[in-house]
């Protein structure tokens, strides 16, 4: 049960702060998430692909796509401080887990960026944010994506991709489809509806402070999108408050 409490203020912006009554909600959403994630991986893994139609497999494609979304958004809501906000350590763990299951990405090192990003949205010192010449959507991705990557992190996914072909003798295509794939287009959906859409500057100009829009879309498809992702000026008023509960805000807007 979520409830919306309303502080006295004389803004005219809606200042209401989610609460959950319950402490573990965040910790038990973020565990129902990972082990998703990672019981629908081994199965997929093992999975006869042949013997699937390619109408068959484009839904198990989406499905884990949609999984591997969830581990970076779990990521994104530990580095906020909202999956255990009881206790930081088990909170910065768990966004340590999900982004090395995620793609080995380092948690200290987008933790430090992302609150960059919150602190100067859509300005040269925001690493999120184009420099003035890569704005159209592939090439503002590639720019965006070389600020996170390492030669190091690209050598280990590599060699755990070997690991698991050789030694576990996991098929490529296997691998390549429900392993590779999924995450990098999770990559593409998390760009998309989390910098390329929001902080793109509209015709009338960017609204300050925090140079983002909102993606208007019903509660259940902004879920399917992209675990809400989209509501996005709502995230950047509301840092605190979690992925599963910005359509509080939302809707009380």
């Amino acid at each position: 049960m979520i409830e919306l409490e309303q502080p006295p203020s004389d803004q005219t912006k809606l200042t209401s702060v989610v609460k959950s009554e319950s402490h573990f909600e965040g910790l038990f959403i973020a565990i129902v998430i990972v082990s998703a994630w990672a019981i629908s991986l081994s199965l997929l893994l093992s999975l006869d692909i042949s013997k699937l139609k390619f109408w068959m497999l484009l839904p198990v494609l989406l499905w884990q796509t949609f999984l591997y979304t969830g581990l970076f958004i779990t990521s994104h809501d530990a580095m906020h401080g909202v999956v255990f906000p009881q206790n930081t350590k088990i909170n910065h763990f768990v966004g340590t887990l999900t982004l090395s299951l995620y793609g080995l990405l380092p948690y200290k090192k987008l933790l430090k960026k992302h609150w960059l990003h919150h602190q100067n949205p859509a300005t040269q010192t925001d690493p999120d944010f184009h420099n003035g010449k890569h704005k159209n959507f592939f090439a503002w991705y590639f720019h965006f994506m070389k600020g996170y990557w390492s030669w190091g992190q690209m050598i280990a996914l590599t060699l755990i991709y070997q690991f698991a072909n050789r030694i576990f003798h996991i098929p490529h295509t296997n691998l390549i489809t429900f392993w590779v794939l999924p995450s990098l287009l999770s990559s593409f959906q998390l760009f998309y509806f989390g910098t390329f859409l929001p902080h793109s500057e509209p015709i009338a100009g960017y609204i300050q402070p925090h140079c983002a829009q909102t993606i208007n879309r019903p509660i259940w498809w902004s879920f399917i999108t992209c675990y809400h992702f989209g509501y996005h000026q709502e995230h950047h008023e509301y840092p605190h408050v979690a992925w599963w509960q910005l359509p509080e805000i939302y809707k009380a807007k």
